[in-house]
C-alpha cells in the first residue's frame, strides 16, 4: 500500500512533465498495457511479493532496452529518491545498479543519448543515487558495491556537461563522508581532488559562458533550459536558477574537497597558494546560504598542522579571515575560530599576530555568537598568550600599544568588580554630561572636537556600563565616516556590535559599518551589514507595511551587483569583447555552436543535433530548498525601481 501512495504522487508529476501527446500516448498504454516489466504497472500491483519482483525485473531490463518512457521512469524514481530518500525499498531491490548502467550507456552511447528524451537519463540517474545516499551509510555501500562510482567519476571529468558535473560531485561527496566508503572513492583520490579544486575554482565561469551569458535563448541546450526551469520559466528564471545550480556546484565541490581535509589527506594539494588565493572568492552567494563554502574548508585545514602553516602563509586567506571575523556574516564564529587556531599554534603565532591583532582586539567584549558563549574572553586569552615575549618579538609599535591596551582592560575588568553602585551611577551620570557636550558640537560641525569628546566618555565610562559604551563607539564610529577613516569607523562600529545584545543587532552601527566597508571596496560585508541593518528596520516597524530607508535600498543594489555570482566571469567575457569584435570586423566569424564558446566534444554533438533535442518534454526539477526567501530579495526589487540617486545621508542619521 504504501507503494501505491507513491505512485499517486508521481501521476500528477508526470502529467505536468509531459506534453499533451505524450498524455495521451500513455493513457492508451495504460488501457492495453501487457508489459510486464512496465515500472507504473509494477508499482501499481497490490501483492507486495509481486510488486518487488516486478520493479526488481524492471531495474534489470531499463538498461538492457530502449523505451521512450524511459526518462518518465526516471523521473519518478527521482522525485521517491528525494521525498523518501531513508525507504529501504528501491536500494534493495538493485536500483544503484540500473543508474551505473544507464549512465554509462549514456557515456558509451551518444546516439541513444541524444534520440527522444534520454539527455535527461545520467542527469537523473546521478541525482537518484546522491539523494539515496544522503543520509544512510548502509545505502552508500550498497551503491558502492553496485559499482556507481566510475561512472559518476566519468560524469565528474565533464564527459556531458556542466549539469552532470554538478550531481556527480554531490553523490561523490557523499559517498566521501563515511568511513567505509571513503576508501572506495580515495582510490581515485588524486584526480578526484584536483578535479573538485578545478571546478570549485572554474564552475563559476563555465556556467556563465556556456549558459547565462548566452542572451539569445535558441542557443542555450534546451534541456538545460528545462532542467532549471520545468519548462516554463522565462530567461529571468533560468538565469537565477542556473545562478543557485553553479553556487551548488561549487559549493559541494568544496564539500568534497572537505571530506579528504577532514581526514588529512591531499593536503599538499588542497593548500597550493595558487587555490587558497581564488578559495577566498568562494562564499556560496546569498543564494547558498546553507554553506560555509570557503570558510568551512579553511576552518578544516586549520585543525592539521600543514594546514595551519599554509593558511597562515596566505595573505589572502588571511584578510578574509580577518574581514570575516568583523562582519555579520552567519560563518562570523567560523573566522574567528581560525585565526585562534593560528594564534595558539605557536609556529604560526608570529607569522600572523601583527595581522590579526587590530582585528580580534575589537572583538574582545564579545559575549555570545551563536552557541558560543564567552568568546571575547577566548579571544583576550589567545592575544595575550606568551605576553611578555609577544612584546619583544614584535616590532610594530601600534600592535605593542594595542596589546597593552588588552592587557590593562583585562586588568581594569577585575578592578571593577569592587565598584560601588553608588559610584557607578556617579559615573554614569558624567559620561551622558560628556556625551551631551560631544552631541553638541558634533550638530555645529566640529567633527573632530566631537570625535575628542566621545573618546574622553569612553575614558570615563566603567566597562560594566555595556549599553552607554555602546552607543559612545557607535557615535564615534560616526565621526570617523564623516572624516573619511573607514578602517577607525569599522573597528568602532564592530565594538559597539559587540556590546549590543544579542551581538550584532545595534541597526546605527551596522548602517556605519556598512557605509565603512562601503568605501574600502569591500561589497560583500557592506552587504550583510546592510541586510542586517534593513532587517532589523522590518522588526522595529510597528506596522505591516515597513518603510525602507531608500538610502540602503540603494546599497543594497549597488553591492548585490558587486557581489554577483558571476561578476567575476562577467568581467572577463566583457573584456575579451572587444576581441572579438575586432575578428569579426576582419571577416572571422564563428559558427553559432563556437558562440557559446568553448563547448566539450559532447555539448558540441548536442549542438549538432539541435533538431532532435528541441522536442523534449518538460522535466520537473528540484523545489528551490537552498535559497531562503528573505525580506532582502522585496529590498533589491525596490531598490532597482528606484530612480533616486544614492545619497549620504551621514548627517541625518540620529545619535543615541
Amino acid at each position: 500500500m504504501y507503494a501505491l501512495r507513491k505512485i499517486k504522487k508521481i501521476n500528477p508529476m508526470i502529467t505536468t512533465a509531459t506534453s499533451s501527446n505524450t498524455i495521451a500516448n500513455m493513457r492508451e498504454e495504460e488501457q492495453s498495457c501487457t508489459n510486464p516489466s512496465c515500472f507504473f504497472c509494477n508499482m501499481k500491483e497490490p501483492d507486495s511479493s509481486l510488486r518487488r519482483s516486478g520493479i526488481l525485473n524492471c531495474f534489470k531490463e531499463i538498461p538492457l532496452t530502449d523505451n521512450r518512457e524511459h526518462v518518465l521512469v526516471l523521473s519518478s524514481l527521482w522525485h521517491i529518491a528525494m521525498t523518501h530518500p531513508d525507504d529501504p525499498e528501491f536500494p534493495s531491490l538493485g536500483i544503484f545498479r540500473c543508474m551505473a548502467k544507464l549512465i554509462y550507456k549514456g557515456l558509451n552511447d551518444r546516439i541513444w543519448l541524444l534520440r527522444d528524451q534520454n539527455m535527461y537519463i545520467p542527469y537523473y540517474a546521478a541525482h537518484v543515487i546522491g539523494s539515496y545516499t544522503m543520509n544512510k551509510a548502509e545505502f552508500a555501500e550498497m551503491a558502492v558495491e553496485s559499482g556507481v562510482i566510475p561512472p559518476l567519476m566519468e560524469l565528474l571529468r565533464g564527459k556531458i556537461s556542466w549539469v552532470e558535473q554538478r550531481v556527480a560531485v554531490r553523490a561523490l561527496g557523499h559517498l566521501a563522508s563515511y568511513e567505509k566508503t571513503f576508501e572506495a572513492v580515495s582510490v581515485y583520490e588524486e584526480e578526484v581532488v584536483n578535479l573538485a579544486m578545478k571546478l570549485a575554482s572554474t564552475c563559476l565561469e563555465e556556467v556563465y559562458v556556456e549558459f547565462v551569458g548566452v542572451k539569445n535563448i535558441d542557443k542555450r541546450l534546451k534541456y538545460h533550459r528545462d532542467l532549471l526551469t520545468r519548462g516554463v520559466g522565462d530567461s529571468e528564471m533560468e538565469d537565477r536558477k542556473a545562478e543557485e545550480w553553479a553556487s551548488q556546484l561549487q559549493c559541494w565541490s568544496i564539500y568534497l574537497l572537505n571530506c579528504f581535509a577532514c581526514k588529512e589527506r591531499s593536503l599538499n594539494l588542497i593548500c597550493r597558494q595558487i587555490f587558497l588565493r581564488d578559495l577566498c572568492d568562494m562564499w556560496g552567494g546569498l543564494v547558498n546560504h546553507a554553506s560555509p563554502a570557503w570558510a568551512g574548508l579553511v576552518r578544516i585545514l586549520c585543525y592539521s598542522k600543514y594546514g595551519r602553516k599554509s593558511i597562515a602563509e596566505s595573505k589572502e586567506i588571511i584578510e578574509n579571515l580577518c574581514n570575516l571575523s568583523r562582519s555579520s556574516d552567519d560563518w562570523q564564529y567560523m573566522g574567528i575560530d581560525c585565526l585562534l587556531l593560528l594564534l595558539t599554534d605557536q609556529y604560526t603565532r608570529y607569522r600572523v599576530l601583527e595581522k590579526i591583532a587590530l582585528f580580534l582586539i575589537d572583538l574582545a567584549e564579545l559575549g555570545s555568537l551563536g552557541d558560543r558563549s564567552n568568546l571575547g574572553e577566548a579571544i583576550t586569552k589567545a592575544l595575550l598568550l606568551d605576553y611578555k615575549e609577544s612584546k619583544l618579538k614584535l616590532k610594530n609599535q601600534k600592535i605593542q600599544k594595542a596589546l597593552q591596551d588588552i592587557w590593562n582592560f583585562k586588568a581594569e575588568r577585575r578592578k571593577e568588580n569592587l565598584i560601588s553602585e553608588e559610584t557607578l551611577e556617579e559615573r554614569r551620570v558624567l559620561v551622558n554630561l560628556v556625551k551631551q557636550e560631544a552631541n553638541h558640537v558634533f550638530w555645529l560641525g566640529e567633527i573632530e572636537e566631537a570625535l575628542a569628546k566621545y573618546t574622553e566618555a569612553l575614558g570615563l565610562c566603567p566597562l560594566k556600563l555595556r549599553k552607554e559604551r555602546m552607543v559612545l563607539h557607535s557615535n564615534r564610529a560616526q565621526c570617523h565616516l564623516l572624516l573619511r577613516d573607514p578602517d577607525s569607523a569599522i573597528s568602532d562600529s564592530t565594538r559597539a556590535l559587540c556590546l549590543s545584545n544579542p551581538a550584532n543587532s545595534h541597526s546605527k552601527s551596522l548602517w556605519r559599518r556598512s557605509q565603512a566597508y562601503d568605501m574600502k571596496g569591500l561589497a560583500k560585508e557592506s552587504l550583510m551589514d546592510c541586510i542586517m541593518f534593513i532587517n532589523g528596520c522590518m522588526k522595529a516597524g510597528t506596522t505591516k507595511r515597513v518603510k525602507i530607508p531608500y538610502y540602503a535600498a540603494r546599497m543594497i543594489s549597488k553591492q548585490m551587483d558587486a557581489t554577483w555570482l558571476f561578476s567575476t566571469a562577467r568581467s572577463k567575457i566583457t573584456s575579451s569583447s572587444q576581441v572579438r569584435k575586432e575578428q569579426e570586423s576582419d571577416g572571422h566569424h564563428e559558427s553559432n555552436n563556437d558562440e557559446l564558446l568553448q563547448h566539450g566534444e559532447m555539448t558540441r554533438m548536442m549542438m549538432e543535433n539541435k533538431e532532435c533535442l528541441s522536442g523534449l518534454s518538460t522535466i520537473i526539477e528540484e523545489p528551490n530548498l537552498l535559497v531562503k526567501e528573505g525580506s532582502w530579495r522585496k529590498v533589491d526589487q525596490r531598490a532597482r525601481r528606484s530612480s533616486k540617486a544614492f545619497v549620504a545621508r551621514s548627517m541625518s542619521v540620529k545619535f543615541a
